[in-house]
Formats: C-alpha cells, sequence, structure tokens
C-alpha cells in the first residue's frame, strides 16, 4: 500500500486541476487509487508490483519523480501492508522534518518511508509512537487514554481489550487496540474526485484562537456552498481536516439531514465538526473542508418547512449567487469572511 502526501514549496495543497492530474499519474501505475482530497490518496500497488518489476518503495520512487517532473509537487510516500501503517510512515516523516528547511517556509522535502511487512518490524515502528500518533486517534480521544496511563500506542497495544473497551466504548476500544497492533483491514476503495470538493485555509501562524478558526470554516463553508449550487450538486457528508503545528492531521465526517448546498447549513455542520474536536489548546497550522457524496440538486429531495426564516435566507442566498455571477466572487461575502493568509 502507498500513502501519498503531495505538497508543493508553499506549504499549500495542490490546486483541484492539479489534484486530479497526480491522480491521473497515479492510475497509471494502478487502477486501485483512493483520492483523499485536497492532499492525499491512497493507492494498492500489489497488482503493479510484477507489472514493473519494482517492489512497492520503487514504484513510489518512481511516482513522486514524475510528480515533480509534470506538477512541480513533491510527495511525502508511506508504504507498508496496509493502509494504517502507511498513513503513519508519511505522518512520522513530517513530524520529524517539521522545521527543518526542506522547502519555502519550512516545507520538508517529500521522501518515500518503508514499514517492512514483518510483526517485529511493526512493533518497533509503533513501539515509540504517541498515543495521538496513531491514525484515528483525534486529541480528545488520546487526552482520555492519557489519564489512564495509556500514552504511548505501545502501551495501548498491551491493554487489556476489556480495559480499552471500558475507556472508550466496545467499539471504539477494539479498533483502537487492533490499530495500535498495526491491524488495519480496510481496503483501498477507487473513487472519483469529482464526488467531493475540498477547500483549504492555511493560517499565517499556528492558531489557538478559536473564533478565527470558526471564522475560517465560515468562509470555506460558504466557498463550497456557492460552488456546489453553481454546479447544480448537493452534499451529503461534510468532512472537516485539521492539521496541527507538528504536521500531524485528524479528520471528522459528519453526514447532514439530507442533502445539501445551502450554506447555513454546511456553516452549522462545520461549527459542530469543529466543538466535537476539542480544540481548547491546540496549535491548528490549516483548516480543511470537504463536501462528499455528490449528487445532482435537481434529483435531491428537501423537506420543506413552515419557517418563513428558512424560506427568506434561500431567496437571499439566490439573489447573492445572482450578484457573485454578475460581478464577480468578492461581491457578496459573509460578515465574518476571512481571506486566507
Amino acid at each position: 500500500m502507498l500513502y501519498l502526501r503531495f505538497h508543493q514549496a508553499t506549504g499549500a495543497a495542490p490546486g483541484a486541476d492539479t489534484y486530479e492530474g497526480l491522480l491521473a499519474l497515479l492510475a497509471e501505475v494502478t487502477p486501485v487509487v483512493e483520492a483523499l482530497p485536497p492532499d492525499a490518496a491512497l493507492a494498492d500497488v500489489r497488482g503493479a508490483l510484477r507489472y514493473f518489476g519494482r517492489d512497492a518503495a520503487g514504484l513510489a520512487e518512481i511516482v513522486r519523480v514524475r510528480a515533480l517532473a509534470r506538477y512541480g509537487v513533491d510527495c511525502t510516500v508511506g508504504v507498508a501492508a496496509n493502509p494504517l501503517l502507511a498513513r503513519m510512515a508519511a505522518a512520522a516523516h513530517l513530524r520529524e522534518t517539521a522545521g527543518r528547511t526542506g522547502g519555502v517556509r519550512g516545507v520538508p522535502a517529500g521522501a518515500v518511508r518503508t514499514v517492512p511487512d514483518d510483526p517485529e518490524a511493526v512493533a518497533a515502528f509503533l513501539a515509540d509512537k504517541p498515543a495521538a500518533a496513531l491514525h484515528g486517534v483525534g486529541p480528545a480521544t488520546a487526552r482520555t487514554l492519557c489519564a489512564y496511563g495509556l500514552d504511548s500506542v505501545e502501551r495501548i497495544a498491551a491493554a487489556p481489550l476489556p480495559t480499552l473497551q471500558r475507556i472508550l466504548g466496545a467499539a471504539a476500544g477494539r479498533r483502537v487496540q487492533e490499530r495500535a497492533r498495526g491491524i488495519d483491514p480496510a481496503p483501498v476503495t477507487p473513487n472519483a474526485p469529482a464526488r467531493s470538493i475540498a477547500a483549504e485555509h492555511r493560517f499565517g501562524h499556528d492558531e489557538l484562537d478559536a473564533g478565527r478558526r470558526r471564522r475560517a470554516l465560515l468562509t470555506l463553508a460558504d466557498g463550497l456552498g456557492v460552488r456546489l449550487r453553481t454546479e447544480g450538486r448537493v452534499a451529503r457528508t461534510l468532512t472537516l481536516t485539521v492539521r496541527y503545528a507538528d504536521r500531524t492531521l485528524t479528520s471528522r465526517a459528519r453526514t447532514l439531514p439530507e442533502p445539501t448546498a445551502h450554506t447555513p447549513d454546511l456553516v452549522a455542520a462545520a461549527y459542530a465538526l469543529h466543538e466535537a474536536f476539542g480544540l481548547q489548546r491546540a496549535r491548528v497550522r490549516s483548516l480543511g473542508l470537504r463536501a462528499e457524496g455528490l449528487t445532482d440538486a435537481g434529483a435531491a429531495a428537501h423537506q420543506l418547512t413552515f419557517d418563513p426564516a428558512d424560506d427568506k435566507a434561500r431567496r437571499v442566498e439566490a439573489a447573492a449567487d445572482r450578484a457573485r455571477a454578475r460581478f464577480g466572487a468578492e461581491a457578496v461575502r459573509p460578515a465574518g469572511f476571512l481571506r486566507a493568509a
């Protein structure tokens, strides 16, 4: 398995067109590619090893060279037996190089990091990782585990399953223990990038102010809503990705009550996801918002209400869209709009 994180010299995520080109580049190596907008992807290359006559690390090097040559985009690639370990291998490189001058503004140069497919090597790789480094363990869960002395992946793996289930719940406890032992049965699911749209706000410095983070989410949600309505589509799911000062990231998703492109509904879901992270003291580098499960707006059902305020909000939104179409995107903005750094 390959997990790839693409990064430009500025540290920003690739643009939408560039990202689609990078996915097409990956498809030249293997058809089993899962897009993880705005700047990552998973690829199952097991079927391509014999064809290219190389191992997975060798294929990762080919992809990295082609990405640099065609798009000027470097990438950090984690190579491992399953998606979990591949993600963590790439994240380990980004943490280790955080702050080094591998590019403009300290963006690290890409690399290929491999976790050997051997139980002892996997255990050694995971042993010294903090609980928060385990993919799928967010800040709140990490704090809960640390409160019980389970502050490292090694200790989590050694903890009895009933103990973890009492702390986290039955399903979550089992899932966390499996991941702490390097077990991840999830397959790479090929998908189409057109089924989602994403936007990212990168702060000029590590952001501690929750108010500014909410303003950034308002800006991102408003932009996604405009794009969805312009394209005549609605979203079923909203995903928030938080990138921290140490370049690690966590994501949470929320299924919307109904498929929508209505900005207030997207903003409310984004705020709820932000609150669920519990980021009171977190140093946030950037926020990414992704609308997924896109479908044709004409085929989507909308639950009518008798609330005149909702009807007024939708009429105002339609008028604002007409103004943007005539005078440009800057013609109408939310009162709390936050420009990119």
